[in-house]
């Protein structure tokens, strides 16, 4: 099967990026903020399948009960504003989360009803449906109607772009192949970076620890910076409450994000905002 969303493009053969104020590195949080459900397997630090599973659970209810809290404080600190990957079961099950975003100006992006559930195996219009609720459930309990898209687990059919373009949605997340977005081939459609190297989940559940996860963030930046010469690049960092939000891990978030928010040629931003400069440029 060849897949027809987007055309290869290398990345020495397009034209020049450039961010405001002549930024060299676009960089955003995206942030998880995810509702998981009990007798579902779901992200799980033991892979047992338990009913009620209150092992696993229990880890990632964390992340919304005290990890979140702690998040927004080191976000606050260093005057960064979270691109906010919601499910939309959040609205009703921790609208105090939801209120919070609301007061520090979060972008709100779609991400899918529940962690517990992949965006997957619908057929055209039963996915029409599902999308225009999870929307329409974030955009009520925001104010702000989602321009975004990553999916859980970051899932997609192969219809999901042309139907969140319906929606009037301008960008997935769900494609991590780029630090520039692109164009796809659905009009009015991009793909904006975002990241499996610099994620959480993926490197605290492979041992990594909190001196090695500030290494690496330092070096991301700095590479890309280097890289940045003659071209914009974008920096994403994906965070998720329950994995960052632990105390012996957030104290190295808080020095990461500290050392990028110093840096003179970032451009401290939102997918959301990414998404709109390119869209113009």
């Amino acid at each position: 099967m060849t897949l027809e969303l987007f055309d290869y493009s290398p990345i020495t053969e397009r034209p020049q990026l450039t961010w405001p104020e002549g930024k060299r590195v676009a960089f955003y949080v995206g942030l998880n903020v995810e509702h998981f459900l009990v007798d579902r397997p779901s992200t799980s630090i033991w892979p047992l399948e338990l009913v009620p599973d209150a092992l696993n659970y229990g880890w990632r209810d964390y992340g919304a009960r005290v990890g979140i809290w702690r998040i927004i404080d080191i976000l606050d600190k260093h005057g960064i504003r979270a691109s906010t990957l919601v499910n939309s079961m959040v609205a009703e099950h921790n609208p105090q989360i939801i209120k919070a975003g609301v007061e520090r100006d979060w972008a709100w992006l779609a991400h899918g009803s529940t962690n517990s559930i992949l965006h997957t195996g619908l057929e055209a219009d039963e996915e029409r449906k599902v999308l225009t609720e999870i929307v329409d459930t974030i955009h009520n309990a925001s104010g702000s109607r989602p321009k975004g898209w990553m999916g859980p687990a970051l899932t997609e059919t192969f219809n999901t772009p042309k139907l969140l373009a319906e929606l009037g949605l301008k960008y997935v997340l769900d494609w991590t192949n780029d630090d520039q977005p692109y164009r796809l081939n659905v009009p009015g459609m991009i793909s904006v970076p975002y990241t499996l190297g610099l994620n959480d989940l993926g490197l605290f559940l492979r041992g990594t620890s909190g001196p090695e996860f500030l290494q690496m963030v330092k070096d991301q930046y700095d590479v890309l910076r280097d890289e940045s010469e003659h071209s914009g690049r974008v920096m994403a960092l994906a965070l998720h409450p329950f994995v960052i939000g632990q105390p012996f891990l957030a104290k190295y978030l808080d020095l990461a994000l500290e050392y990028i928010a110093s840096q003179p040629d970032v451009w401290l931003t939102t997918s959301d905002e990414i998404a709109e400069h390119y869209l113009k440029a």
